[in-house]
């Protein structure tokens, strides 16, 4: 599929296109609010006579909505193809401005537009900007381009061609051999290859089969699945739809979790058009084929991620795993054979059915096939979406797209996989990107989370935040997961308060491991992942806290001794009106001081000081 730009656009022959960027971070920061106030600013321009045709030939614009564009950090984006303009961190106070300048004059508004910090150089569209200089957006190539409410756009961009190629050029098994020729692995987590799952459920016997789609996202952070859904719903349903016509399915499920109530809107606005415009229902695009898709909202629990829980849940029961085999492929919902691959496979299936196996292949590494998405955020200037092609380097991720690490402080790891994956630091910055050289670094590609943290983390305390988002996430079915994991997060939470044991390391490899190899799931066999990735990478810190009762990032409070730097006091006394314990003293507008003896070392103070006057040591 080769979007054309000049089709699917809003605007008329010569016109500009306003785009406003409505995903969810967009819209929280008043995305839809800037929309309304474009179109009452061109109203009230077409209601001067003649004002108009000033336009220096640039015509009437028009508005209208996009999904992620996943420069998140620079939203409300604005962007306007015709000029190659994209403007950033948009408020509704900017609207008359760039209708005057850029609407009625053609002429950029310089001050919207990014400005590069290495060179201070302002940037016009997104080829310019370096946050998608080395990206490649396939499975978000509809992604900020779009209106996701409008069928007609997606159409206008080559969709629903895919699978009329399906339905009336290919047989099921060469569409399914045609998935395995690409490469394509799950983008869940695992990367187990579609093509072979694909492969199992076609081939497994029973009369009803299922496709399902795991659009549960749980990782703290991440958002790529989401924003698929938000911006390109149907590339969602044409891209199951296959699935369903490869497997001999009949009946879809969309598991998305109630916490995304706009992808959900979407969705549920997109299978109405779907239906309404034969793509959906009996007998699809004047074929044999029939297929159905209903939309299941989840109640958020993480371990509804792992596929037989999801199961469990759509079937009505609580959501907790079961043990394997038999594997869904052949006993998944209600007993028959069922497909379930994530949001972004889907969307990159239809990619392959419309650009071919072999274009697909192309991109990436020898074993690890095509582009990534992943959710960058954390210490790291950019934060936002991110697609790019597998084999790009860390470094280059956080970077050259990232743009590097805030106030001038130095990268020290970045979580990959979410709370189940592990942690890289900055000697294998240059490691490619694939399934098989993160695993060899004790991390997982994982659904795409990847959170950057800097010099002022503390690995220990980063490992007990992980640990406990596992721990209240755990079904409880299994002990390993069940006990083990909380055994786990307390001796964490001994070493980061200071009471530290000897052997507290070892114990924590020991039951690692052990947890690992007898967990039920997923969730379970993967949750000692950031525990044993950072004591591989970073045991100096463990040994810090546990032998010399210190935290070398000082973000451990109980082993860290908070003064008063007597040149940044100002006396406000928030710091002492903060304190539980009254170890704080001095008069206002006097130099305050601490008293070691009463401070309970809780950290109230340095959050409290508006003078960065409360310091660590």
């Amino acid at each position: 599929m080769s979007p054309d730009p000049s089709t699917g656009d809003r605007g008329g022959e010569n016109g500009l296109t306003i785009k406003i960027c409505a995903g969810t971070g967009c819209v929280a920061s008043g995305s839809l609010k800037v929309a309304e106030a474009f179109r009452a600013a061109l109203e009230q321009e077409q209601d001067f006579e003649g004002r108009v045709e000033e336009v220096k030939d640039l015509g009437d614009a028009e508005v209208g909505i996009t999904g992620c564009h996943g420069f998140c950090a620079m939203g409300t984006l604005v962007a306007i193809p015709e000029i190659n303009a994209m403007y950033c961190c948009v408020g509704t106070k900017d609207v008359k401005e760039i209708v005057e300048t850029t609407v009625r004059q053609g002429q950029l508004v310089e001050r919207l537009l990014f400005e590069n910090p290495a060179d201070g150089r302002r940037c016009t569209g997104e080829a310019d900007i370096p946050f998608f200089s080395k990206q490649l957006r396939r499975a978000l190539a509809n992604c900020g381009e779009i209106d996701p409410e409008n069928i007609d756009e997606y159409k206008g961009r080559g969709g629903y061609e895919a699978l009329a190629r399906v339905l009336h050029e290919m047989q099921p098994a060469e569409v399914v051999t045609e998935i395995s020729r690409s490469g394509l692995q799950g983008r869940g987590a695992a990367g187990f290859p579609t093509g072979l799952k694909w492969q199992f459920v076609s081939q497994a016997p029973g009369e009803r089969k299922y496709v399902v789609c795991n659009g549960d996202e749980g990782d703290p952070g991440a958002f790529m699945d989401r924003s698929v859904m938000e911006g390109d719903p149907h590339a969602v349903i044409e891209g199951m739809c296959i699935a369903a016509r490869a497997v001999g399915a009949q009946q879809g499920f969309l598991y998305v979790r109630a916490e995304y109530p706009l992808a959900v809107e979407r969705m549920r606005i997109a299978l109405q058009q779907a239906c309404e415009g034969g793509y959906l229902g009996c007998g699809i695009l004047g074929s044999g084929f029939s297929f159905e898709i209903d939309i299941v909202e989840g109640a958020g629990a993480f371990v509804c991620g792992e596929e037989t829980a999801l199961i469990g849940s759509i079937e009505g029961r609580r959501g907790m795993p079961r043990p394997r085999p038999p594997y869904p492929a052949n006993e998944g919902l209600w007993g028959c054979p069922t497909l379930i691959n994530n949001v972004e496979t889907y969307a990159n299936v239809v990619r392959i059915m419309a650009d071919g196996a072999k274009e697909f292949s192309r991109i990436g590494t020898e074993f690890s096939k095509g582009t990534k998405t992943f959710a960058l955020t954390g210490k790291v200037n950019n934060i936002g979406l991110v697609e790019v092609p597998m084999g790009i380097t860390l470094r280059e991720i956080i970077f050259d797209i990232g743009g590097g690490i805030p106030d001038g402080k130095e990268f020290k790891a970045a979580q990959t996989g979410g709370p189940s994956g592990g942690c890289i630091p900055a000697a294998h910055l240059d490691t490619p990107i694939d399934y098989a050289s993160l695993q060899e670094l004790g991390a997982m590609m994982g659904s795409g989370g990847l959170v950057v943290v800097d010099e002022s983390t503390c690995m220990v305390k980063l490992a007990r935040f992980f640990m406990e988002f596992c721990v209240d996430e755990s079904c409880g079915k299994c002990p390993p997961c069940r006990i083990g994991n909380k055994v786990m997060l307390n001796i964490l939470d001994r070493i980061t308060e200071g009471e530290g044991l000897p052997g507290d390391i070892e114990r924590l490899e020991d039951l690692g491991a052990h947890i690992k190899r007898t967990s039920l799931c997923g969730l379970g066999q993967s949750a000692p992942n950031p525990t044993l990735s950072t004591i591989r990478h970073f045991r100096e810190e463990y040994e810090a806290h546990i032998q010399r009762h210190e935290c070398p990032a000082c973000e451990c409070y109980k082993l860290v001794t908070f003064f008063i730097d007597e040149a940044l006091c100002k006396g406000c006394e928030q710091c002492k009106e903060m304190c539980p314990s009254s170890a704080i003293t001095g008069e206002r507008k006097h130099l305050h001081q601490i008293n070691e003896d009463l401070c309970l070392h809780c950290g109230s103070c340095l959050s409290a000081c508006p003078t960065e006057a409360v310091q660590r040591k």
